[in-house]
């Protein structure tokens, strides 16, 4: 029943598609003549394959008994309804903190969530970490091998706001890609003080609104580490290279790595170079032009967490920052060789220790 959608017909038009797991809902509204007000609760699944599959043409849906009757067409489908009276009710929108375009949520968790984990047995580190601070919402997910962190201004919707919220990576994504670049608003519900911030988190609720479509989500219960900490005061050797270069030369290297092998990136005046495999094993390397402030380096990393960074990164250049060989990176983009870094994304990835 739960992998149900409720549809239901409203009276003075519109359809309104519904569905609720106990962790997530979600709801849209859609227009429509309607001849009769009702309901019916259906297949999820299928009813979006369906949807999926139609032509375009006006879609005409008529309860029939314990049917629901799509009609597109040629096309007709009878789906099979479920009791509606044993359907939970959707939970209430928890109160509004503040509003972001749609666009920039979409773009700060899809950055963000390629460092949140996927070990479920660490349900903690799954999720995307919401920290609202006057008109400041920062993003941060770790996998304990990599941290994201993204700030993006917002309107709050009351001077000094401060709150924070745990969501799943997923949900997360899933949601922030469904609402569209209309103004998003977002809500929370929560009474436990978050510790080093001073406001909520637990056991509550956070809610999406824009464009009628919304959405609810249980937060993850659980206190993050303190990640903000990993990021260094001080980095005193940096490299700056063409982000799409590197990639590209980041996924040939990585050809030969055998399973779990990293690819060496060794920094010096002018050029990195690029290596990977090693003995009797096939090898590969590659030069790039790179300009380097600070003394020589070579450091090595899993080959898909630096894709990953080098994706979210979104700039024509990423900078490298160092403290030493054997201390995490941090990634930063910028729009010039010679531009200032964008720190209001960064990517900060573990290197993985070479031996001898």
């Amino acid at each position: 029943m739960l992998a149900g959608i409720l549809v239901e017909a409203v009276e003075g038009g519109g359809v309104r598609l519904s569905c609720f797991d106990y962790e997530v809902s979600a709801r849209t509204e859609v227009e429509a003549e309607v001849g009769e007000p009702g309901r019916a609760l259906v297949s999820g699944r299928l009813l979006a394959d369906i949807a999926r599959s139609l032509p375009h043409q006006p879609v005409e849906v008529v309860g029939e008994g314990s049917t629901l009757v799509l009609t597109c067409g040629s096309s007709r489908f009878n789906l099979l309804t479920m009791p509606v009276e044993d359907y939970p009710g959707l939970p209430t929108m928890p109160e509004a903190v503040g509003t972001l375009p749609g666009d920039v949520l979409a773009d700060a968790v899809s950055r963000v969530a390629v460092a949140a984990s996927r070990d479920e047995t660490l349900p903690i580190l799954t999720g995307v970490r919401l920290e609202i601070e006057g008109d400041t919402l920062t993003l941060l997910a770790t996998d304990r091998y990599r941290l994201a962190m993204r700030e993006v201004p917002w309107r709050s919707s009351s001077p000094g706001t401060s709150a924070v919220a745990l969501l799943r990576a997923k949900t997360l994504s899933d949601v922030s890609k469904s609402l569209g670049a209309a103004d998003v608003t977002l809500s929370l519900s929560g009474d436990d003080p978050a510790p080093g911030i001073g406001g909520r988190r637990g056991a509550g609720m956070a809610g999406f609104e824009a464009g009628g479509r919304r959405s609810t989500s249980q937060l993850v219960d659980g206190d993050y580490p303190k990640v903000r900490a990993l990021f260094p005061a001080e980095s005193p050797v940096s490299a700056v290279v063409a982000t799409a270069a590197l990639s590209e030369a980041v996924k040939r290297v990585a050809l030969v790595a055998e399973r779990n092998t990293p690819v060496r990136l060794a920094f010096s005046e002018g050029q990195v170079v690029l290596e990977a495999g090693q003995g009797d094993d096939a090898q590969a390397s590659e030069a790039l032009e790179a300009q380097l402030d600070g003394d020589d380096i070579t450091v090595a990393f899993n080959p898909a967490f630096l894709l990953d960074g080098l994706s979210a990164v979104a700039a024509p250049f990423v900078r490298f920052a160092f403290t030493q060989a054997s201390k995490p990176a941090v990634l930063t983009g910028q729009s010039e060789a010679d531009a200032s870094h964008d720190t209001t994304y960064r990517y900060l990835i573990m290197p993985v220790r070479l031996a001898g």
